[in-house]
């Protein structure tokens, strides 16, 4: 059988690929909204193209984010302090992938109707968006940040079995 060689950070790698893909599908979908909000008050249609295709890529990548993050979490080797947010944000992030997908197709219909406009119901659904995303950033900052996931000291220590 093949064994993972691990770093100080508990990666078979040199640093966490998941923040990376993560970071991209999180700026995609604000400058998507952004570009929306913009072409919306303006009535310039064209950042309502750079915003429906902003929202495709973050759509696709948000499964990339997705499976790079479970292979992640899985060698994190949790705590219990740290498992309920790992849950949760495990669950947000799969649910978003569903509701980014969904608006997406909505997104699709919109464009295809009329691509001079964007009717307000959708900039409110694509405001719950944001904040749903907001929430998930939260989320993984306190994975992080409070409570060190793949960060060297917090790895050692569970390590020694001291956490």
């Amino acid at each position: 059988m093949l064994a993972l060689v691990l770093n100080n950070e508990n990666l078979p790698y040199p640093d966490t690929i998941h923040p990376i893909i993560v970071h991209f599908v999180i700026t995609a979908v604000f400058f998507s909204f952004l570009c929306d909000v913009v072409g919306y008050f303006s009535r310039k249609h064209h950042f309502f193209e750079v915003s429906f295709w902003n929202l495709l890529v973050a759509a696709l990548f948000i499964f990339l984010a997705i499976i790079v993050g479970q292979f992640e979490a899985g060698l994190a080797e949790p705590y219990d302090a740290a498992k309920p947010t790992l849950n949760l944000h495990t669950i947000t992030g799969w649910s978003l992938s569903a509701i980014l997908t969904a608006i997406v197709a909505w997104r699709f219909v919109i464009r295809n109707r009329d691509p001079l406009k964007v009717p307000p119901a959708y900039l409110g659904v694509a405001t719950a968006l944001v904040c749903l995303v907001t929430f998930q950033v939260f989320l993984g900052d306190r994975l992080v940040w409070v409570y060190g996931l793949h960060v060297e000291p917090v790895v050692e220590a569970i390590r020694q079995g001291k956490i």
